[in-house]
């Protein structure tokens, strides 16, 4: 497409070519917990470190494919005390029964690489090793932005309890003064077990919310690589800043996206395996020579006369295989169609999460705001509630119920404010922020 669907009012052109999210991306939030958090991940997380340790395996991989560009040269030292048979055919009369067998040799190999088998080879292998480092891009990404939502999630949680706490007491107060009024005989029973439920339930709330605190506590220790036994998050008022993130057009996502980086590769990976499976119908042809000294006297191994040598080409071709190579052809197609079809639906995916993400910031933002409004007509409604109950015109019922929905406002504007800020977040890394393809410089 031309342009992404829905962008928000006030955002990046969707039009326009926009650049590269940095890497350090977090620091437009301009959060210095989040920041710190995000340094602590990078320098401390398992799960980073073991991503890292599959693109070093990636690494040595091509290094063996491309091993064998090269000559190779093999040496060998032979020394060895020896009887022959007495029966042996073709043994000499004059041949001894025991002797000692020196032998020093050398082997050097070069396979010419007539149909491109080798460098086909190499090139797949470092397909691959891009793609392990695209993979290796993504799985930071994600546990970067896995870390920001789940720390967004916990200032949520933070601003929940501070709300729930603050209901708590005002409640408590209200119960015990309608505890007092129904000790003089001016508030009715039921009006005093109401007031009562009022404050149980929102403790019970706050107790819940209180531990989905802590367990994202927990969550974000595993994240950073620390204990979670250890590890303390004191609650905070600072919230995210949610910037522009600046979107672009839908096609810089096939330059953005490691995962799609990733895909990519793999496709070129397998189409190059299609060419390897295909060398074997035709001959291969190695140079080959070896040379070394051979001797029955260990101590006079290195002398001209000893020497021996051979040299000369080797060409190979497999004639009848039962269709073996056919097989493994069609098998490299097979592998080469399926990493095409991935490939596809990668980049699907990755437009359907930037176009789930712009919506949402669009709609939360507005539902955010309604939520706002409602909640400061709750707060008129309940002030209005507590002045007719208070004057005798009104039950106390009706105060329970313009608590209970103003309490109802106000924790869904809380929520809708965090879930507008998670999604902003998600488009990051649906937007693949922080990559760039260049091999990576820590280890």
């Amino acid at each position: 497409a031309a342009a992404f669907h829905e962008v928000p009012a006030g955002w990046a052109d969707a039009n326009a070519a926009a650049p590269v999210l940095p890497a350090d991306w977090w620091k437009m939030y301009q959060d210095a917990q989040l920041d710190q958090l995000e340094q602590q991940l990078i320098a401390n997380s398992p799960d980073l470190a073991s991503a890292l340790a599959r693109y070093h395996q990636a690494q040595a991989a091509t290094g063996v494919l491309r091993a064998a560009e090269s000559p190779t040269l093999n040496a060998s030292l032979n020394a060895q005390r020896d009887r022959q048979s007495d029966l042996k055919p073709l043994r000499g009369a004059t041949s001894p029964a025991e002797y000692n067998s020196g032998t020093l040799g050398f082997d050097l190999g070069y396979e010419v690489d007539l149909w491109g088998r080798i460098s086909k080879q190499v090139s797949a292998g470092v397909a691959q090793e891009q793609a392990s480092y695209a993979d290796l891009a993504a799985a930071r990404l994600s546990l970067q932005i896995q870390l920001a939502d789940t720390l967004l999630a916990l200032r949520g949680a933070d601003a929940d309890i501070r709300l729930l706490r603050e209901t708590e007491q005002a409640y408590q107060r209200q119960a015990d003064l309608i505890k007092q009024r129904h000790d003089g005989g001016s508030a009715s029973g039921l009006d005093l077990a109401r007031a009562e439920n009022q404050v149980e339930s929102t403790r019970s709330l706050l107790r819940q919310r209180i531990a989905q605190r802590s367990v994202q506590e927990h969550a974000i220790a595993a994240l950073v690589g620390a204990s979670a036994s250890d590890f303390r998050l004191d609650a905070g008022v600072q919230q995210f800043v949610t910037p522009a993130v600046p979107v672009g057009v839908p096609s810089l996502l096939l330059q953005r996206r490691p995962d799609i980086s990733a895909a990519r590769l793999r496709v070129a990976a397998a189409s190059d395996q299609v060419g390897v499976a295909r060398t074997a119908l035709f001959p291969s042809l190695t140079l080959g020579a070896s040379a070394g000294y051979q001797s029955s006297e260990f101590g006079r191994l290195a002398q001209a006369g000893n020497l021996f040598w051979a040299v000369g080409p080797t060409l190979a071709v497999s004639l009848l295989d039962g269709g073996r190579r056919k097989a493994q052809i069609a098998n490299a197609e097979a592998v080469l169609d399926e990493a095409g079809q991935r490939y596809r639906s990668v980049v699907l995916t990755a437009f359907q999460q930037v176009e789930d993400q712009l919506t949402l910031l669009t709609n939360y933002d507005e539902a955010a705001k309604s939520d706002h409004l409602a909640a400061d007509a709750a707060g008129r409604a309940l002030d209005l509630a507590k002045k007719r109950y208070d004057q005798g015109a009104a039950s106390y019922l009706e105060v329970v119920t313009a608590q209970t929905a103003y309490l109802q406002s106000r924790r869904s504007e809380l929520d809708l404010t965090t879930r507008y800020r998670q999604a902003g977040v998600q488009l990051v890394k649906a937007l693949g922020g922080g990559w760039a393809e260049s091999a990576p410089t820590a280890g």
